[in-house]
């Protein structure tokens, strides 16, 4: 499995493995059965030969497609309540270290760079570790927010 994959796996985000972005539902095709169609089956205290139920009166926008195929994550919140149990005071907002060790993910320099090649880190910046550290931070908050993470703006930039 990959880092990226791993970091994913770890907050519980994005559609599946891989590192495909976060993509809406399709919509059902024809002849699928429709969330409405499967409620208005007679219930145990009806039968099949009462009178159908009046139409549902449910509107248009509540029948659509879900949003998403996954929930949003809240990102900040997640991390925020794991550094609260943590034993070791890790600042993952600015640092790509602690934010690994929090996740219980390899933050040596080799897993970093290995993250960091999967990613596409510019090759200038991998030669020198502190530049290599701030865009890889920036990269995976990023990349989380594209999987469906919900990622506060500051953090993206």
């Amino acid at each position: 499995m990959s880092l990226f994959n791993r970091i994913k796996e770890a907050l519980g985000v994005g559609p599946g493995v891989g590192n495909e972005p976060h993509v809406k539902a399709p919509p059902p095709g024809p002849g699928a059965p429709s969330a409405s169609s499967l409620t208005d089956r007679p219930t145990t205290t009806e039968n099949a030969t009462t009178a159908p139920a009046a139409p549902s009166t449910t509107s248009a926008a509540a029948t659509a497609a879900p949003a998403s195929t996954t929930p949003h994550v809240d990102i900040a919140g997640k991390l925020d309540g794991m550094a609260a149990q943590h034993g070791e005071t890790l600042n993952w907002r600015t640092s790509i270290v602690d934010l690994l060790k929090l996740l219980g993910i390899d933050s040596s320099l080799e897993s970093r760079r290995e993250l960091a090649t999967e990613l596409g880190c510019p090759a200038d910046k991998m030669g020198d570790s502190a530049q290599m550290n701030m865009w890889l931070h920036r990269a995976v908050l990023k990349k989380l927010a594209d999987h469906g993470g919900q990622v506060p703006p500051e953090l993206l930039h």
